[in-house]
């Protein structure tokens, strides 16, 4: 099992800020809230691992 990587990992990440950012054009809020959420669980089925995800969990949560 892994552990979270929470240092700068993506390649690029202004580019992918900025695509981010553009799907969310053109959305109201309750359109936001679910593009939001449908990516969350593409990306939590993409990473498979429970320890993971537990670790964003509570890393998201103590960033609030």
């Amino acid at each position: 099992m892994g552990d979270l990587i929470l240092t700068p990992n993506i390649p690029n990440s202004d580019d992918f800020y900025e695509a981010l950012l553009n799907v969310h054009e053109g959305l109201d809020e309750p359109a936001m809230h679910a593009l939001n959420a449908r990516l969350v669980l593409i990306l939590a089925n993409h990473i498979g691992d429970e320890t993971v995800l537990g670790q964003a969990l509570d890393a998201a949560r103590k960033a609030t």
